[in-house]
C-alpha cells in the first residue's frame, strides 16, 4: 500500500476559491512583507453577483481580519482607475481586484485595463462571462459570433492585458491563479490581467487542495546590473562631454529617487522628468532640469538638444518625452537606458542595463568616482533652470484680459497654498502639460499625472485611489496621511464624475480643483495650431452655422453639490487660496469650482509634438499648418547608431585634442 497520505481538500465554489486564494497572497521587497490585494471592487449583475457577489459577501460577514474588502463602485471604468492609481502610489507593490457583471458591465473595464497596461501598473479584473455549459444561449448580453461559439464579448481584452485567461472548468483555476500573480508582481511583466469567470462556472463547486489557501509571498527583487552592462555604460558616460539623465516612472517605482540625487550631485550630470517620473528629484535640486519633452522647460529641452549622451532611467520614452524625436538633436547622440524591462532599455539603440533603478544608480555612482562633468557645464544647466524657475513664478501670477482666472496661477495657488507631501492628480486636457511644466515637486510621490493613456474621467477616480492607498498607508505606520489634489477640467468632469458618490459614501476625502472653461482647452489650442480652427471643441448652443452659438448654462458646481460634495466656488486668486485653505480643514470631500480663460495659455519651450496635418485642403489655415508640419518632420530623427560607436561630436572632440 501506498505510503502517501490522502490529499486534504476544501470544498468551495470556483468564486469562493477566488478570494480566498486572493486573501493570502503577500509580496516581499527590501525584507517588508504585507499583503498584496487591498481590496476588491465591485457592481453586480447576472454575471457576478451569485458568484463573485456571494463570495464577497460571505467573506464580508466573516470575522477574519485578512478578509477581502469590498468597494462599491459607480462606473466600471472608474473602478479600474481607482484600483490603479491605488497601486501607482504603492509603487507597484500592492493592487486590487475588480469584478463587474458579463457584457456591458464586463467591457466598460476595457479602457481601464489599457490604461493599466500602457502605464505598466498591476490590477486584475473579473469579468463575467456567459455560460461555459451553454444550456440556453444566447444568454441576454451574448454575442454571437457565427465562426465560433467560444468567442465572448470578453475576448476585447486580449490586446490590453499582460495575462489573459478564461477558467472554463474549475480544474483550471489553479494555474490560471498562479499565472496572474506572477504577471502583477513582475515589475518588468506587470499590467492589466483578466480572469473570465463564466457565470456558471463560477457558482460551480469543486474540492479544492488546502495549498491553494496557504500564505504565499511573491518576493519582488532588484536586478542588479551585469558587469559587463555597467562597464559599457561606465564608459560612455566618461566618453561623455554633455550627458544628460532623462529619469522616468521606473526611479519611482524602485525608490530610487535617493540613488539619483547622489548620483547627480557627485557627478553633476542634469536630469530631466518625464510626466511618470517627476518628483524624482526635488524641483530645487541643483542638478535638476524640470519636465522634458512636448511638455518641457525652456532649460531640459535646451540641454536635451545638446546633449551627446542621454541617459534614461526607468523611462519608456513616450513621444512626449522625445518630443516626437525632435528633443535629442546633437548629431550622433547616443543613449544609455537602465530599465528592469529589456524591451524599455532597447529603445533608441541604446547600451542597455538591465536592473532595478535603485540598483543600477548606486553601481553607477560607485563605478564613476571621482568623475564629473566640467564646471562651465554644471554652472549652465543651473542657469537655465534658474531663469525657468523665474517664468514659473511670473505664471503664477498671470492675469486674464478680463474677470476671469488663468489656468497657470489657478495652479500655482494650489502647489504653494497645498503642503509639500500633499498629491496633485491629472490625466487629460491642457491641465496634464502645464502641470508637467509649472508644478514644483517637492516630494517623490507628491505629484500624479496619468499620461501614458491621458485617459479623460481617470481624474476622480484616481484620487480616489490614491487617498485610499496613502490612509492604508497611515494605517500601516509606513507614511503620513496626505491631502490629494484633483485637478480636472470640464470636459474630463463630464465624462467620469461619478466617483464623488462613492468617495462621499467611503468617507474618503478628496479635494477636486474644476476648472470650467466651457470647452476643450487642450485640444482646442492643438485644432487651431493645426489649421482646424477649434472646431468642434466649445460647448456651445447650436445655431444656423453650427455649434457656435452662446455657452451652454451648465452649473457643474451645483453637479457636484448634488452628488454629495461640499462645493466652494472661487472667482479671484485670493478666493482660491482661502478655499483650499478650507478644503484642507475640512473632513469631507471638497470641490472647488473655478472658472478660466483658455485663450490664455501658459508659458512653453518651442518642443514639438506630432499631430500629422492634412496635406491637401481648401482651407488657409491648413495649408499653413502644413507647411510649419513639414518643416518639424524634417528634424525628426531615427537614433539607431549604436552606442558602442563614439558619436560624431566626440570624435570631433577627441581629434581636436
Amino acid at each position: 500500500m501506498s505510503s502517501i497520505p490522502a490529499a486534504r481538500t476544501v470544498r468551495l465554489t470556483v468564486a469562493q476559491a477566488t478570494v480566498r486564494f486572493l486573501e493570502v497572497q503577500h509580496v516581499e521587497r527590501d525584507g517588508r512583507t504585507h499583503a498584496f490585494f487591498a481590496g476588491c471592487w465591485g457592481i453586480f449583475g447576472h454575471g457576478n453577483v451569485a458568484g463573485v457577489g456571494q463570495a464577497l459577501l460571505e467573506r464580508s460577514q466573516s470575522d477574519d481580519p485578512s478578509r477581502l474588502e469590498f468597494f462599491h463602485g459607480r462606473n466600471e471604468q472608474a473602478m479600474v482607475h481607482a484600483a490603479v492609481a491605488y497601486a501607482r502610489q504603492y509603487d507597484r507593490l500592492r493592487a486590487m481586484a475588480v469584478t463587474a457583471s458579463v457584457g456591458p458591465g464586463s467591457t466598460n473595464m476595457v479602457t481601464g485595463a489599457a490604461l493599466a497596461t500602457i502605464n505598466r501598473l498591476p490590477v486584475l479584473l473579473l469579468p463575467g462571462d456567459v455560460f461555459a455549459t451553454r444550456p440556453a444561449n444566447p444568454v441576454l448580453q451574448e454575442l454571437e459570433d457565427p465562426s465560433s461559439m467560444d468567442t465572448t464579448v470578453n475576448d476585447s481584452f486580449r490586446a490590453v492585458s499582460r495575462y489573459w485567461d478564461r477558467v472554463a472548468r474549475p480544474e483550471q483555476l489553479p494555474s490560471a491563479l498562479l499565472q496572474a500573480m506572477r504577471v502583477l508582481t513582475d515589475p518588468a511583466d506587470t499590467g492589466a490581467v483578466t480572469l473570465c469567470l463564466p457565470q456558471d462556472v463560477q457558482a460551480e463547486a469543486y474540492d479544492w487542495p488546502v495549498e491553494l489557501f496557504e500564505t504565499r509571498v511573491w518576493h519582488v527583487g532588484r536586478p542588479v546590473p551585469q558587469p559587463a552592462e555597467l562597464e559599457r555604460a561606465v564608459a560612455a558616460i566618461k566618453a561623455s562631454r554633455r550627458p544628460l539623465v532623462v529619469a522616468g516612472g521606473g526611479v519611482i517605482y524602485a525608490g530610487a529617487d535617493a540613488a539619483l540625487a547622489a548620483f547627480a550631485a557627485a557627478t553633476g550630470i542634469p536630469v530631466g522628468e518625464t510626466q511618470a517620473g517627476k518628483g524624482s528629484l526635488p524641483y530645487d535640486h541643483p542638478q535638476a532640469l524640470g519636465a522634458i519633452g512636448a511638455t518641457g522647460t525652456t532649460a531640459a529641452d535646451a540641454v536635451a538638444a545638446e546633449a551627446d549622451l542621454v541617459i534614461g532611467v526607468g523611462t519608456r520614452y513616450s513621444d512626449f518625452t522625445t518630443a516626437s524625436r525632435t528633443v535629442f538633436a546633437a548629431e550622433g547622440v547616443r543613449f544609455v537606458n537602465v530599465n528592469v524591462a529589456r524591451i524599455d532599455a532597447l529603445k533608441l539603440s541604446a547600451a542597455t542595463l538591465v536592473a532595478d533603478a535603485r540598483e543600477a544608480l548606486e553601481a553607477l555612482t560607485e563605478a564613476l568616482d571621482g568623475w564629473r562633468v566640467d564646471d562651465a557645464y554644471a554652472e549652465r544647466n543651473t542657469a537655465l533652470a534658474q531663469e525657468w524657475d523665474e517664468v514659473v513664478e511670473a505664471s503664477h501670477q498671470a492675469i486674464s484680459g478680463d474677470t476671469r482666472l488663468v489656468q497657470s496661477a489657478v495652479l500655482g495657488v494650489v502647489n504653494e497654498t497645498s503642503d509639500p507631501r500633499d498629491v496633485v492628480l491629472c490625466a487629460a486636457g491642457s491641465m496634464p502639460g502645464d502641470l508637467h511644466k509649472l508644478w514644483r515637486t517637492r516630494d517623490r510621490k507628491g505629484y500624479h499625472v496619468e499620461y501614458g493613456f491621458s485617459c479623460m474621467g481617470y481624474e476622480i477616480a484616481g484620487g480616489l485611489g490614491v487617498k485610499m492607498a496613502a490612509l492604508d498607508q497611515a494605517r500601516e505606520g509606513t507614511d503620513d496621511d496626505r491631502d490629494v489634489f484633483v485637478m480636472v477640467g470640464d470636459g474630463s468632469y463630464l465624462m467620469m464624475n461619478t466617483e464623488l458618490v462613492t468617495a462621499v459614501a467611503e468617507g474618503v476625502k478628496i479635494i477636486v480643483v474644476l476648472v470650467q472653461n466651457h470647452g476643450y482647452a487642450s485640444i482646442g489650442a492643438l485644432s487651431q495650431s493645426l489649421g482646424s480652427q477649434r472646431f468642434g471643441t466649445r460647448y456651445r448652443y447650436r445655431t444656423d452655422t453650427g455649434l457656435d452659438g452662446d455657452v451652454l448654462p451648465v452649473d457643474l458646481a451645483a453637479n457636484a453639490a448634488s452628488l454629495g460634495a461640499d462645493v466652494v466656488v472661487a472667482s479671484s486668486l485670493d478666493d482660491l487660496r482661502s478655499a483650499v485653505v478650507k478644503a484642507k480643514e475640512s473632513p469631507r470631500t471638497t470641490v472647488i469650482h473655478v472658472e478660466t480663460d483658455p485663450l490664455v495659455p501658459a508659458p512653453s519651450s518651442p518642443a514639438w509634438w506630432d499631430v500629422p496635418v492634412a496635406e491637401v485642403s481648401a482651407l488657409d489655415s491648413t495649408r499653413e499648418a502644413r507647411t510649419t508640419y513639414e518643416q518639424h518632420k524634417a528634424d525628426q530623427r531615427h537614433h539607431l547608431a549604436p552606442t558602442d560607436t563614439p558619436s560624431t561630436a566626440q570624435q570631433s572632440e577627441d581629434t581636436s585634442r
